[in-house]
This record gives C-alpha cells, sequence and structure tokens, in this order.
C-alpha cells in the first residue's frame, strides 16, 4: 500500500531485491526522490516468526535480502527507480550476486499496487527484448508479502563501515558506477 507521509506529499513504497540489502540501501539512500530505504527480509514462506539473519542465510527461510524504498513518485518515477535497480545489480544471475549465493541473494520486485507490476513488468519485458544483458533475466516479479525489517545492525550498513572489507570492495565500486551513470539522480 503507498505510504503517506502529508496530504501534500503522497509517497509510495517498493521493495527490491538485488543480492546483499547493504549494497541495495547505499545506493537508494543517494537517489533524488527516495525518501527512505530500509533493510530487510521479503517474501519468505517461514511467517511463524520474525526471521534472522543467521536464518536466512541458510536458505530455508525462502526469504530474500531486500530494501524497503519509499519514494515520492512526483519527484521519481517508477520507471527511472527500477533503471537504477537494474542498473546496480546482476539480473540475469539466479540467487546469486558475485560471491554471495544462495536463494536469499536473488533478484527481485515486490510491489504493493497493479500500476507497479505493470511498470515492472513492461520494464522486463523491454530490457528481454532490447537485449540488454548478455543472458535471461531471473528478476522475480510479485506481490510484497511477508517483509521484516533487518537486524539494527544492518541498517545503513555502508555509510557506518565504508572501510569495511566487503564494502570497499564491493559497494565502494557501485556507488561509484551509480554516482557516474546516474548523476541526474543524485540526491544534493
Amino acid at each position: 500500500m503507498p505510504h503517506q507521509s502529508s496530504p501534500q506529499q503522497p509517497t509510495a513504497s517498493i521493495y527490491l531485491a538485488g543480492g546483499c540489502f547493504w549494497c541495495t540501501e547505499a545506493i537508494f539512500r543517494r537517489v533524488r526522490g527516495v525518501q527512505h530505504v530500509r533493510s530487510g527480509y521479503a517474501n519468505g514462506t517461514d511467517i511463524a516468526t520474525p526471521p534472522t539473519y543467521a536464518a536466512v542465510c541458510t536458505g530455508t527461510t525462502g526469504y530474500a535480502e531486500a530494501v524497503e524504498v519509499v519514494y515520492a513518485p512526483q519527484e521519481l518515477a517508477l520507471v527511472d527507480l527500477l533503471a537504477i535497480f537494474f542498473a546496480t545489480h546482476d539480473p540475469t544471475t539466479l540467487n546469486r550476486q558475485g560471491n554471495d549465493v544462495g536463494t536469499q541473494y536473488r533478484s527481485g520486485i515486490y510491489f504493493h499496487t497493479p500500476q507497479q507490476q505493470q511498470v515492472a513488468q513492461a520494464m522486463l519485458e523491454q530490457l528481454a527484448q532490447e537485449r540488454v544483458f548478455d543472458a535471461p533475466l531471473t528478476t522475480e516479479l510479485l506481490p510484497e508479502q511477508n517483509f521484516w525489517p533487518a537486524e539494527d545492525y544492518h541498517a545503513q550498513y555502508y555509510a557506518r563501515n565504508p572501510s569495511q572489507g566487503y564494502c570497499a570492495a564491493i559497494i565502494g565500486p557501485k556507488l561509484a558506477k551509480f554516482r557516474q551513470t546516474f548523476t541526474q539522480f543524485l540526491k544534493p
């Protein structure tokens, strides 16, 4: 369901799984029109209790590492948000992003509204038709279900740990590529 920050400033939310949520969160925190980003776990099958990072890493919970992106549609069109998403992860590797392997690292778009589904479906079809990637897309497109926020230590992980090995080697270069490719979408 779209979130409302005020009657004058409507926002919407969508959930994106693009591998490690530290990377995806770090990118979308820098996008103009994005009001809030929260790391968590989406679309799992074990819904009795909130999932933990350790449980999700076993591959038995069905959850994907994902981020909730709350954005202002009047400032950032969903098609542009999704263009950034597809350009900043590999949507062709099933259950894998680089050295991160497991079902929790799958590519996914988890929508709230039929309009979000239509925009995402059209983009998936366009990317496939134009053969933007060298391999078929594996991104799943499903309604958002069972999103749970990640443990507190995952929040703004890159911002708090930019020199940590994974952050410096993986997230830093992704952010540099994002800044170079999407300058028009950077927050001031």
